[in-house]
C-alpha cells in the first residue's frame, strides 16, 4: 500500500481511482465491509483503490472537549488499511485551512485534480466540507459535474441490531471485554509500546515482566489481568497481561500495561512490542499479602496458557 502525507505527495497523473473517506478509527469490521466493496469495485473498473483518512479525528481540532481517545495511532491504523488490500491511504493533515475547505474546493482539489475520482464511497450520514456543509446529496451533484459516480455504502449491523462503530468498541475495552470488541474490530485489540525499566516487582516475585511506556499506541482495556499475545521482531509469544495501577504496591502509575511472556525470560528493554489483549481473566485486586498475590498469579499464569497457545 503506498501512502500519501498530504495531497502534495500524490504524484501527477495518479489514478483514476476508487475512493473512500473516513477517520478508520480501529479499522474495524464495519469499515472492512466498505474497503472490500471499494476494492471490488477498482478491480471490476480498473481503478486504484484509496482510502482518504485524517491525521487525527476532526473533533480534536472542533470540539477538543468532544474528542473521543483514539482506538489506534495513526502508525497503528496505517497498518490496518494495508491489511485490506487497498492500493493507497491519503492521510490529509486536519488544520484550519482544510477545515475551512468549501464542500465544491474539497471535491474538486482532493477527489478530482489530485486522486481523480471515478467512484465515491460513502456512508449515508456523509458530511464534508466547512461546518459540514456538504452532505450525499451534494457530493452525487458535483459527481455528475465533474465524472465520478456516487454510491451509499450501508451499516454493518449484528445480531443484536446495533451498527458496528468505533464508539461501540471503545465502550467495549473500557469494560475489559476485549473478546467482544475484537469481533466488531476484525482483528485483536494491540497496544504498542516501548519495553521500559520499571520497579522489577515483578522478576522478585519470579514473574518477569516487560513494562512499555506510557506514551504507547493504542487504547488500552480497563484494568485487570489478560491472556493474550506479546509480539517481538515478528516472534509472537503467549502471555500473561496486566492492566492498571496494581493496587498492592504503592507508587504504580494508572494504566501500567505489564506483559509476562509465559514460560520464558527474554530480555526485552528497549524493544518495541505489540501487546495484544485477547480474553479478560479477572479484575485488578488488592492483596493483603505478597504469598497471596503470588498463588494467584500461578493461577492466572495457567489459566492463560489454556485461552492462548
Amino acid at each position: 500500500m503506498r501512502i500519501f502525507d498530504g495531497v502534495a505527495q500524490v504524484p501527477a497523473g495518479f489514478g483514476p481511482s476508487a475512493i473512500t473517506i473516513g477517520k478508520f478509527d480501529g479499522v474495524h469490521v464495519g469499515h472492512r465491509a466498505v474497503l472490500a466493496r471499494l476494492r471490488s469495485i477498482a478491480g471490476r473498473d480498473r481503478l486504484q483503490a484509496v482510502a482518504v483518512t485524517f491525521d487525527r479525528n476532526p473533533l480534536a481540532l472542533l470540539a477538543p472537549d468532544k474528542c473521543p481517545e483514539s482506538l489506534v495511532s495513526i502508525p497503528q491504523k496505517l497498518r490496518l488499511l494495508a491489511t485490506t488490500g487497498v492500493d493507497a491511504s491519503l492521510v490529509l493533515h486536519f488544520d484550519r485551512e482544510l477545515a475551512s475547505l468549501a464542500p465544491e474546493v474539497f471535491v474538486r482539489d482532493i477527489l478530482v485534480d489530485a486522486l481523480h475520482a471515478r467512484v465515491v464511497l460513502v456512508g449515508a450520514d456523509f458530511r464534508f466540507g466547512s461546518r459540514g456543509a456538504g452532505d450525499v446529496a451534494l457530493l452525487t451533484e458535483l459527481g455528475a459535474e465533474h465524472g465520478f459516480d456516487v454510491e451509499v455504502v450501508g451499516d454493518v449491523r449484528p445480531s443484536d441490531d446495533r451498527r458496528v462503530s468505533s464508539t461501540w468498541v471503545r465502550e467495549l475495552l473500557a469494560e475489559g471485554d476485549v473478546r467482544r470488541a475484537a469481533e466488531l474490530l476484525g482483528h485483536t485489540p494491540t497496544v504498542r509500546g516501548l519495553v521500559v525499566h520499571g520497579a522489577a516487582r515483578g522478576r522478585e516475585l519470579g514473574f518477569p515482566t516487560a513494562n512499555l511506556s506510557p506514551e504507547s499506541e493504542g487504547l488500552i482495556p480497563a484494568d485487570g489481568v489478560y491472556a493474550g499475545w506479546l509480539t517481538d521482531g515478528g516472534v509472537r509469544y503467549p502471555a500473561a497481561i496486566s492492566v492498571g495501577n496494581n493496587p498492592t504496591f504503592e507508587g504504580v502509575p494508572k494504566k501500567q500495561v505489564e506483559a509476562y511472556v509465559l514460560d520464558r525470560d527474554i530480555d526485552l528493554y528497549d524493544h518495541v512490542v505489540d501487546v495484544e489483549f485477547v480474553e479478560r481473566i479477572r479484575g485488578m485486586v488488592a492483596f493483603t499479602t505478597i504469598d497471596d498475590l503470588i498463588v494467584q498469579m500461578r493461577r492466572d499464569v495457567d489459566e492463560v496458557r489454556g485461552l492462548v497457545h
